[in-house]
């Protein structure tokens, strides 16, 4: 690591880098609830002329969040991704969506 000129002698311990290319990580902890525990809603955005349905916010492993939306897709016959601890859907397909999850045990606000 080269030397900043700035930093004229400061510490600032391991946490802190005057390197500001780097970027650090930060885990995220999500602590997985059972699907009677969530309190999903749902959103709509238009994006590109064409309506996304979301549904969030989802207390789950990254692998199990996978495993749902897998199925959701098949049952639904949608597209659909993951970004953060919500799922995006392709079209307007509340009912569809929310009557699946009903079925899993899932709850809504």
């Amino acid at each position: 690591m080269h030397k900043n000129l700035f930093e004229m002698g400061a510490d600032f311990g391991d946490e802190w880098q005057s390197d500001n290319r780097k970027k650090s990580k930060q885990s995220e902890t999500i602590e997985a609830k059972e699907p009677n525990r969530h309190q999903l809603y749902f959103a709509k955005e238009k994006r590109r002329g064409k309506v996304v349905t979301i549904v969030k916010p989802f207390h789950l492993s990254k692998d199990d969040l996978k495993i749902v939306l897998k199925t959701l897709k098949k049952q639904v016959a949608t597209g659909g991704t993951i970004k953060d601890n919500s799922m995006e859907f392709q079209g307007d397909i509340a009912d569809k969506i929310q009557d699946s999850l009903e079925k899993m045990g899932y709850i809504f606000r």
